[in-house]
């Protein structure tokens, strides 16, 4: 089975800074010259997440508030009192979403639904160069 990956970098502010990385996977799938497949969507690092919802503001800050009462910034985190960087909330958001999303692609296109978003999530206390890797696998 062929398989294609490429990569896209950009930088985040971090705090919950949501990116719309759909065109990217989009134009990953065309530049793989695949007609039917998967395209896996992977973020490395322990403090974002990847997945898809309408990228609206309202949705985005509805996400953001939930992650908030979930895992809030202001609790006790051992990571924090062992490395002192003041992140431990962001590793558990990120654990809790998660680093990456598969989504299926017929005739070339996203097998999105019609308000569905592929977003990356950065939960870090600071700014960030990320990285996010595409793989593109089918015939």
């Amino acid at each position: 089975m062929p398989v294609f990956t490429t990569s896209v970098a950009f930088s985040t502010k971090g705090e919950r800074d949501t990116k719309n990385l759909t065109h990217a996977v989009a134009n990953a799938v065309e530049e793989s010259g695949l007609y039917n497949g998967i395209a896996t969507v992977f973020v490395p690092g322990s403090t974002a997440g990847i997945t898809t919802i309408e990228f609206e503001p309202g949705a985005v800050e509805d996400l953001s508030a939930a992650f908030e009462r979930i895992a809030p910034r202001d609790s006790d985190y051992a990571h924090n009192e062992r490395w002192g960087d003041m992140n431990g909330f962001s590793h558990v958001r990120a654990a809790m979403l998660g680093p990456s999303v598969t989504i299926p692609f017929a005739e070339g296109r996203l097998m999105l639904g019609t308000w569905q978003q592929i977003v990356l999530v950065d939960f870090d206390n600071r700014p960030r160069n990320r990285e996010v890797f595409v793989q593109v696998m089918g015939e």
